[in-house]
C-alpha cells in the first residue's frame, strides 16, 4: 500500500490552518454566514479527552493546503463502522496537484485497515467540479436518499 507523503494526520499546531480551510469551504459553498467554528472548538473535537472527530491534512510546499475532517459512522445493515467525511477542501491554488485524491485515498486506507465498509459524504447538487471528481474515483451518488437536518429553533423546539 502506497502512502502519499503529502498526507498526514492533523496535529494540534495545524488547528488554525484547518479552521481557515473550513471557512474557505463555507465561502466556496456560499454559506460563510453559517460557519461559526472556533479554533478552541476544533482543538477540543480533535484532541480533547474523547475525540470524536478526526482529520487528515495535505501539505504543499511545507504548508497545510487541504484537509479531510471525518468521523465514524455505523451501518446497522453491515454491522460495522464506516467513515463519514464531513469536509474535504483543497486550496484552489493547489487543486490539480492530486491532493484531493490523496486525501480520499488516505481515508479509503483507514477504511481498509480498520475493516470499515463505507466511506460516505455529501456534496451540493450544484458543485459539478466536485461531483465529476468523485465520479472519476468510482463514487456513486445515493440519489434515492434525501438528507434532512434539524438546527436552530426547530431543533430547540423538538428537544424542549
Amino acid at each position: 500500500m502506497h502512502t502519499d507523503e503529502r498526507i498526514r494526520r492533523a496535529r494540534p499546531d495545524d488547528v488554525p490552518a484547518i479552521v481557515e480551510l473550513v471557512y474557505a469551504l463555507a465561502e466556496y459553498e456560499r454559506a460563510r454566514e453559517e460557519c461559526h467554528l472556533t479554533a478552541d472548538q476544533l482543538q477540543t473535537a480533535l484532541f480533547g479527552d474523547k475525540p470524536a472527530l478526526f482529520c487528515h491534512v495535505a501539505e504543499h510546499e511545507g504548508q497545510v493546503a487541504g484537509c479531510a475532517l471525518w468521523f465514524l459512522s455505523f451501518s446497522t445493515w453491515r454491522g460495522v463502522h464506516g467513515i463519514y467525511l464531513e469536509d474535504l477542501f483543497v486550496r484552489p491554488e493547489t487543486r490539480g496537484t492530486g491532493l484531493g485524491k490523496a486525501l480520499l485515498t488516505a481515508l479509503a486506507q483507514e477504511c481498509v485497515n480498520n475493516n470499515y465498509e463505507r466511506l460516505e459524504w455529501s456534496v451540493l447538487n450544484w458543485n459539478t467540479p466536485a461531483i465529476d471528481f468523485y465520479k472519476s474515483l468510482g463514487a456513486n451518488p445515493q440519489e434515492e436518499w434525501t438528507v434532512y437536518r434539524l438546527t436552530d429553533q426547530p431543533l430547540k423546539n423538538l428537544g424542549s
